[in-house]
């Protein structure tokens, strides 16, 4: 998701090109660069970071599974919020440019919905893990 552009915008003509990614919005007259603006549009990458954290702390976390479970809702809520804050810049920006046709989403704004999946799909192993070994203990 930093890597991969969140939305693009070309005109018909080749003249504007805007491009926005996780930590600025480029705004492009020809080849030349017009503007480069990083507020608000930061919060994005600041939100995919921490996302980025909490995941490896959340894989770090293996022998503690209460503590990976809470890790990984609060993980998908980082996750979900930078999804909703890239698509709610691009509408907005499509809103005030007053953009209909020729924009499209990135690949950045797929990457946090496959990796939401993924972690509930953790979520529930990790779940039936626990519930294993406490059956386990029953037995003792």
């Amino acid at each position: 998701m930093l890597i991969l552009p969140l939305w693009t915008y070309q005109s018909e003509d080749a003249g504007t090109i805007y491009l926005l990614t996780s930590f600025y919005l480029d705004a492009k007259e020809g080849t030349a660069l017009a503007e480069r603006i990083y507020f608000p549009y930061a919060f994005v990458a600041v939100l995919a970071i921490a996302a980025a954290i909490v995941g490896v702390i959340e894989i770090a976390k293996f022998k503690n599974r209460l503590l990976q479970m809470k890790l990984g809702a609060l993980n998908s809520l980082f996750m979900a919020g930078a999804m909703g804050l890239g698509l709610y810049f691009a509408s907005e920006i499509m809103d005030e440019k007053q953009l209909k046709y020729g924009w499209n989403y990135g690949m950045g704004v797929f990457f946090p919905a496959a990796a939401m999946i993924c972690n509930v799909i953790a979520n529930r192993f990790i779940r039936k893990d626990e519930k294993l070994v406490r059956s386990v203990d029953r037995i003792r």
